[in-house]
Parts: structure tokens; C-alpha cells; sequence
């Protein structure tokens, strides 16, 4: 599975993880999904969301039915970009993208809901 996002799209989210740190920040991604690939087009902050000093989270049943939304994406301050337990059981989506510092494309990983690092590809 490939993962595609717009290089604005990455450089908006890197901004907001900067601007959170050294709390975690949280977005929704939205986009389009197709055999072996999703599309990320634009990210969207969820109702109540609320990052803090090792956690990020928002009330899943406070979303609208909208099946857009392709996964989720969060920023570990630490740079530790591996998925947390805590991280799987608030899965919400097709994809989970973690963001860490420095905050460059080389900080960002995308997992699967079994924990597989999936390719990101960043399009212009």
C-alpha cells in the first residue's frame, strides 16, 4: 500500500507539530482511497481534539459520517516515529502518520492498522 500526499499538505501538518511542540498535536486526514494507494488531499482538525505532553486524542462518536476521512496524523515530540499502544487503540481510519522532529520529510512514517510501515510518496 502506497500512501500520497501534496507536499502542502506535509509542509501544513510539519507546521502545526512545530507550532504544538513539545506537546503531541492531532489532524484528521482526509482524501481518496483506490486499490493499493491513498490519496491524502487536505487535513482537518476534529471536533475537540487535544494534544498534550504524550498524548493526542479527540471523541471518535463526536465525528460526522464521513467517509473521506482516510486516517489520522500525529506528531511524537520525542522523534520516536514507531506507533504506541495507546496509538493503536485510538486507530481511526485506513492510515496513522506520525511526525517527529526535525520535522522534514525524512520524520515521517505511515502505518497500517496491523503496524505495517507503509511507502509515503510526497507529490508537489
Amino acid at each position: 500500500m502506497r500512501v500520497k500526499v501534496p507536499e502542502a499538505v506535509l509542509k501544513g501538518i510539519m507546521e502545526l507539530a512545530v507550532g504544538a511542540h513539545p506537546r503531541e498535536m492531532i489532524m484528521l486526514l482526509r482524501g481518496e482511497r483506490s486499490e493499493g494507494e491513498i490519496r491524502v488531499t487536505e487535513t482537518l482538525f476534529p471536533p475537540m481534539g487535544v494534544g498534550g505532553r504524550g498524548f493526542a486524542s479527540f471523541p471518535v462518536h463526536m465525528l460526522p459520517i464521513d467517509l473521506s476521512i482516510v486516517g489520522t496524523v500525529h506528531s511524537h515530540p520525542s522523534g520516536n516515529l514507531s506507533p504506541s499502544v495507546g496509538d493503536f487503540n485510538g486507530f481511526y481510519g485506513r492510515v496513522m502518520m506520525i511526525v517527529g522532529p526535525p520535522f522534514s520529510r525524512s520524520a515521517v512514517a505511515v502505518y497500517n492498522k496491523k503496524g505495517d510501515l507503509l511507502e509515503l510518496e510526497v507529490t508537489s
